[in-house]
């Protein structure tokens, strides 16, 4: 799969970002989004500030040099995150996978922590595949089904980090 890169995120970016962000199918698997997936407003100033932030790595994520999604590494209260968003036209090819092992290799700290609704079978086996661990529930509001969801909380330490 050397044909999935990630490369830094610029301004030509944004429109296919927002648009993949406001794709029901996939809003409703993430369930944890904007409010309004509509509101370019909002969006605009979200990505503002997360290409902004210190502590924000944002990536787009190309199969064969084409737009395929986006990942990121951020911190909430000292813990190192990632995220990934694979826009629906690149699912089930394994390109989120082999993206996150290349955000994984990327960032050097460990522990690395995901979240993803519990639902969310695909995200899951990625995590685990690329060697992520189920460490906690909880549940929280999750704006993008409306409602109440479970979310599970995975984790990446280095005797498990085998990328």
């Amino acid at each position: 799969m050397s044909h999935i890169e990630l490369r830094a995120l610029d301004d030509d970016d944004l429109d296919a970002i927002f648009e993949m962000m406001r794709d029901p199918e996939a809003i409703a698997m993430a369930a944890f989004t904007a409010s309004d997936p509509d509101d370019r407003g909002a969006f605009d100033a979200w990505m503002t500030r997360n290409r902004e932030a210190a502590d924000v790595e944002s990536f787009v994520v190309t199969e064969r040099g084409a737009f395929a999604g986006t990942a990121a590494l951020f911190t909430i209260d000292g813990d190192r995150e990632v995220t990934y968003w694979i826009a629906r036209h690149a699912w089930g090819r394994g390109v989120a996978t082999h993206a996150l092992r290349l955000l994984v290799a990327h960032e050097p700290i460990r522990p690395l922590f995901a979240r993803v609704a519990a639902h969310n079978i695909a995200s899951i086996a990625v995590l685990e595949r690329t060697g992520f661990t189920e460490v906690s529930r909880n549940t929280a509001f999750a704006p993008g089904v409306g409602r109440e969801v479970e979310e599970i909380v995975f984790t990446l330490v280095p005797a498990l980090d085998g990328i």
